[in-house]
């Protein structure tokens, strides 16, 4: 008997056992087939050439379980799907998810869908919404547009995430029904209205809350009355319109991070929040209006502390080193802070980031920065520290890695003696009151990328050592006083990016070839630079500045144009012929203001740069990573800390600085505008103006679809204005001033929309002034020195019988005033009446004794008069 009951439960366990092992092995075909589809239609919805990149994972093949899909999880007893993620799809502009996909799965209980570029929902009974077990919910990284109202009956969730969804209107109240929630997100929206804090007060299990508007019309309100029964873990309320610390908060303790950034909030710093959380880790308070700095009187673990941008105005507390001891990140900048730095700077051991920029401070850097063996990242640029960088600090804080000391009114050497910065990646010392030449201190700095200096008042030579530098790929030192040659080893840098020696006084060559392995950009504008241009120096230089030098000769056949971008020689003694070499995909040529002859090559026309090949033009600009504000994740403390760790990788490893400090100065519309960043990559011009080019200007040249100026003025150029210029549709700034052009305006360039600035005077042209659209802007100062113009804006009647066009039927050349001639011809009757004047004197008449008599007169009055 007792082996029977043995042998029945053996069998019983056996076949729960196969179950199990046979639920493992295999999913729900129904499930199966609906997964299948789902994966069709999301193909179907894809962008094209991301079709074969859609969960690849889920195939056709029986052998393989469908619970082993990435994406999916099953129920290992029953094999039912009860976990989707197939979020980070490319997906076509304005998809919308067909919901009814879905609702084979009836057990699912965790739906992942952020980034999958979803437009909305649909489905006629709300399929998502019907899915009860439903317990977590990512819709973030989306286009949803309108907060999708059912979700609210969704009782049994415990995490929805809907952020960055562009979501718009009022929140719900009924968020107030979700009392399982323990993660809600809405950050990064543009909902408006009123909302209400009060609504979470049921929502017992919430540890993490996050809501954000960039509309700028919501307004969260706190009120003091009730008291939640919730302990939150984070809370995020950024761009809210609060104008004070929500008060529910005085009853939290258990806070690791706060977020309360771009509000109104005003009076003192919310010291209670630590001295009340004893765990917290992250307070981020930058962006509001906070007036009074203080501290709790314990001290705090508190790792990343972000004040920026208050009006606190009065001293930083002496012993915050000594209260905030484990600091990682502090920012202080754009406030009002003022005195010293306080000396229990030196405490902070553990801090990585400082960053107090754009205060008030007057005094000299405390010795005891030294103490901060530990700091890798510190930021104290626009202030108004002075005197000498201490010697303690030099050699105390050997972990730096950024160091920012800009816009002070620092003094003295560059590093004349050696330091213990042997790590700095990045040195930014520009906009300062450093003298004298640059410090031997400098060359142990092996860890250096890029080197900052500019507007300060450094003489001497450039040190050659610097090239020998092995990281460096950015080194800026304009507007000083340098003078000397431009050491060749500069140019021998493998890692070069960028080198800025403009507006000093140096003199000599130009290094003949560039060793990057990248495009330069090189900017020594602005010197007293001598000779010819090398024939090799373009090869990997992708912008050249040599603007107002003293280079001569002609330029040069370069032997590699592949990389160039932006050439800019404008201001020299250059002569000879422009070369065809220069016809490449050059974004912006100016070459104005030299002696350059010859004509306009009609090649310029084969520019893709500036020709319908621009669509696929790649920027020269170094990309910029824009890192996300938030995330799905709920440990927000670690994403502050990676976005930190990969803001120190970045920039050691790509020059950030650098690609955001290159600036191009091109004159457009009459006046020099800076551009730099974005606005330099839509920049497209040639200024070929203030030289000795002849010839007609080539009807070619209508092709440079992109172009946004066009300077030929103050030339020789003959011939008429080509009817293709109505093509450039984009260009904003036609200037063919000062040259022998005749016969018309062409009637089409009113057509161009863009166009703010012509300018055709002093020309031989003639007709009727064609009206219309952005020509109707253009005064008479468009037009000057053309007299056989009529119409608007001139004062001359198109029908007057006074006025009378030319006879085009006439060579052109008859109709162009040869200046030359006509000053011959003025000096020749000139002379020739002065002769006969003198000549007719000689003969004796009553009238030539009248002219001696008179003339006789007149000197004996003149002499009375003297004596």
């Amino acid at each position: 008997m007792e082996g029977t009951l043995f042998l029945g439960q053996y069998l019983i366990w056996m076949m729960i056992l196969l179950a199990q092992l046979h639920g493992y092995k295999s999913c729900i075909q129904k499930e199966r087939t609906a997964l299948l589809e789902l994966k069709k239609y999301l193909i179907s919805t894809s962008r094209e050439g991301a079709f074969d990149h859609v969960l690849t994972t889920w195939t056709n093949d029986r052998n393989i379980n469908c619970c082993h899909w990435k994406e999916i999880k099953c129920n290992l007893t029953s094999g039912r799907v009860t976990r989707i993620a197939f979020g980070n799809l490319y997906l076509k502009e304005s998809t919308l998810l067909n919901l009814s996909l879905l609702h084979p799965f009836e057990e699912v209980q965790s739906l992942n869908l952020s980034g999958s570029n979803i437009n909305g929902l649909f489905d006629d009974v709300e399929g998502v919404c019907e899915l009860k077990n439903m317990q977590e919910l990512y819709l973030s990284y989306n286009y949803l547009g309108q907060f999708p109202l059912c979700l609210t009956s969704l009782t049994g969730l415990r995490v929805l995430d809907l952020s960055s969804n562009q979501l718009t209107g009022k929140l719900p109240s009924a968020l107030a029904n979700l009392e399982s929630l323990e993660y809600l997100s809405l950050f990064d929206n543009n909902f408006e209205g009123h909302f209400s804090l009060g609504w979470l007060a049921n929502l017992s299990k919430l540890t993490v809350f996050k809501l954000s508007s960039k509309a700028n019309s919501l307004q969260v309100e706190s009120e003091s009355s009730w008291k939640p029964k919730f302990q939150l873990s984070f809370i995020v309320l950024r761009s809210c319109n609060m104008e004070k610390v929500p008060h529910f908060l005085l009853h939290q303790n258990d806070l690791r991070q706060v977020d309360l950034s771009d509000n109104n909030i005003s009076g003192k710093f919310p010291s209670w929040l630590l001295a009340n959380n004893t765990k917290l880790e992250s307070l981020l308070l930058q962006n509001n209006s906070l007036t009074s700095f203080q501290l709790p009187k314990a001290a705090h673990n508190l790792l990343f502390l972000e004040v920026s941008v208050n009006e606190f105005n009065q001293l930083l507390p002496d012993n915050i080193g000594w209260i905030l001891p484990r600091l990682k990140f502090m920012n202080l900048a754009n406030n009002s802070f003022q005195g010293y730095m306080p000396s229990s700077f030196g405490n902070m051991e553990m801090i990585e980031y400082m960053d107090i920029s754009r205060n008030g401070f007057d005094g000299d850097l405390a010795s005891s920065l030294g103490n901060m063996e530990k700091i890798e990242y510190m930021d104290i640029s626009h202030n108004n520290f002075h005197g000498k960088l201490p010697k303690r600090f030099l050699n105390g804080c050997y972990s730096l890695v950024i160091l920012k000391l800009s816009h002070n009114k620092l003094s003295g050497e560059i590093f004349p003696e050696s330091t213990n910065f042997t790590r700095v990646s990045l040195l930014s010392m520009d906009n300062n009151l450093f003298t004298g030449k640059i410090g031997q201190g400098l060359r142990r700095l092996r860890s250096l990328r890029e080197l900052d200096i500019s507007n300060n008042k450094l003489t001497g030579v450039i040190p050659s050592w610097i090239g020998e530098l092995p990281s460096l790929n950015a080194l800026l030192l304009p507007n000083n006083s340098l003078e000397g040659d431009i050491p060749v080893s500069l140019f021998n840098t493998s890692y070069l990016k960028l080198i800025d020696l403009s507006a000093n006084n140096l003199s000599g060559g130009i290094p003949p070839y560039v060793s990057s392995e990248y495009g330069a950009k090189l900017f020594l504008q602005d010197n007293n630079l001598s000779g010819v241009i090398p024939e090799t120096l373009l090869t990997h230089v992708d912008v050249l500045d040599l603007r107002n030098n003293r280079l001569s000769g002609n330029i040069p056949e370069f032997t590699s144009i592949q990389e160039i971008r932006i050439l800019l020689l404008r201001g020299n003694n250059l002569t000879g012929h422009i070369p065809r070499h220069l016809c490449a995909n050059i974004q912006l040529l100016d070459l104005a203001n030299n002696r350059l002859n010859g004509s306009i090559s009609s090649c310029l026309s084969n520019n893709t740069s500036l020709g319908l090949g621009n669509e696929d033009y790649t920027s020269y600009a170094d990309a910029v990573e824009v890192f996300p504000d938030s995330d799905t994740e709920t440990d927000y403390t670690e994403d502050v800390d990676l976005k930190y760790r990969r803001t120190l990788g970045r920039q050691n490893g790509t020059s950030y600085d650098a690609a955001t400090k290159t600036k191009i100065e091109f004159a457009t519309k009459h006046r020099y505008d800076a551009y730099k960043g974005g606005n330099l990559e839509l920049l497209f011009g040639i200024d070929l103006s203030e030289n000795e080019l002849s010839g007609e200007i080539p009807v070619e040249l209508g092709d440079l679809l992109q172009l946004l100026s066009l300077n030929l003025s103050h030339n020789n150029l003959s011939g008429v204005i080509p009817e293709s210029f109505s093509r450039l549709e984009n260009v904003e700034s036609l200037d063919l001033s000062f040259n022998r052009l005749q016969g018309r305006i062409p009637p089409q360039l009113t057509d161009l929309s863009s166009l703010a600035v012509f300018n055709v005077s002093y020309n031989n042209l003639s007709g009727v002034i064609p009206q219309g659209k952005q020509f109707n802007t253009f005064d008479t100062r468009s037009y000057l020195g053309n007299p056989l113009f009529c119409g608007k804006p001139t004062n001359l009647s198109c029908e007057s019988n006074s006025f009378q066009e030319p006879d085009h039927g006439v060579e052109a050349d008859e109709f162009t005033t040869d200046m030359g001639s006509f000053y011959w011809s003025f000096a020749a009757a000139y002379v020739t009446i002065l002769i006969g004047i003198l000549a007719s004197l000689s003969f004796d008449s009553p009238w030539s004794r009248a002219w001696f008599y008179i003339v006789d007169t007149f000197v004996l009055k003149v002499r009375n008069l003297l004596c």
